[in-house]
């Protein structure tokens, strides 16, 4: 018998541990019950209507179609179009997402920057703005005509300035632009990670004659590792959610040239708009096998790169 699996039984045996397993089901019980409601009997429903052909208004009658919905999906052009917008935003998006964040840490790490409360405060606090207050405020300074991007590109002289969310070649820029808003709170959870690495390591690393990147490279990337593989698995994920900036700023249509119709957006309209749930709730399982897949990876190779204090590198 697994070890674990024979402690666990032991400690059962104890009326102490049963007691105290019992008022710990009382005290999770509310969370329970609502994950069984809202989160599990929907997944489970939904999975049901990928072997229907159940819709909104239900003009036919409710019938087993089978795999039907799911050989339309691997036939469907737009769910493979949509999937690639997709990786193509997240290509781009990731990395400044994880980047920028870790940058700023550094700086507002530093004991000779000062002001270091305030300035934490200020990258914070677009975060806690309404999500679509912050699109529509985006949206009207990137404005083609009178946004103020482009009125002081025009003052530095620049005569054509981009289309910025009507131009094809500008559109994942300044989506992650928009992106770069809420990049306070990614900025506290990497400085919370900087702020828990033992200075003796950077004393020894002083000792043995290390330089800025060296020390970096050696000491502050592999202790904050566990930090960015955080970032990197909730990154992987949001882009694969990510459908509200679309959305509201270009209600949902696509625009420019279908450049932001992403895969979430299109299994929002095909449920919403075009009333199929069974189809969309196939889109739904479809991206959540996408997502498990990737994900499963990421901590796969996450022993190869990942450092947890305590224990040595693979």
């Amino acid at each position: 018998m697994n070890k674990s699996i024979k402690k666990f039984l032991d400690a059962w045996r104890s009326p102490l541990s049963r007691n105290e397993a019992l008022w710990g089901l009382l005290f999770l019980s509310p969370w329970i019950i609502g994950f069984l409601i809202f989160t599990l009997a929907p997944m489970i429903a939904t999975l049901g209507f990928t072997f229907t052909n159940v819709t909104l208004t239900q003009e036919e009658p409710l019938r087993f179609v089978g795999l039907d919905n799911y050989l339309t999906l691997f036939k469907d052009a737009q769910v493979w179009q949509s999937l690639l917008v997709t990786l193509k935003f997240g290509a781009i998006s990731l990395p400044v997402g994880l980047i920028l964040p870790f940058a700023l840490a550094l700086i507002l790490n530093n004991k000779y920057v000062r002001g270091k409360s305030f300035f934490r405060t200020m990258f914070y606090m677009p975060f806690v703005i309404p999500f679509v207050a912050g699109v529509f405020a985006w949206g009207g300074m990137m404005n083609y005509e009178n946004g103020w991007f482009n009125e002081i590109l025009r003052m530095l002289g620049v005569q054509n300035p981009p289309y910025w969310t009507n131009d094809i070649n500008w559109i994942y820029p300044s989506l992650v632009i928009m992106g770069l808003w809420g990049v306070g709170n990614a900025m506290l959870i990497n400085l919370a990670g900087l702020q828990g690495i033992p200075t003796e390591l950077y004393d020894a690393a002083q000792v043995d004659g290390a330089g800025w990147w060296a020390t970096l490279f050696n000491v502050t990337i592999p202790m904050i590792s566990p930090v960015i593989f955080y970032s990197l698995t909730l990154g992987v994920v949001g882009v694969f959610q990510y459908f509200m900036v679309p959305l509201v700023l270009n209600n949902g249509t696509g625009a420019p040239g279908g450049q932001t119709m992403f895969f979430n957006l299109y299994l929002y309209k095909t449920f919403f708009t075009f009333q199929n749930m069974s189809y969309g709730a196939t889109m739904a399982w479809f991206l959540f096998l996408v997502v498990l897949v990737v994900t499963v990876v990421l901590f796969r190779t996450s022993k190869y790169w990942v450092y947890y204090a305590g224990e040595g590198r693979q």
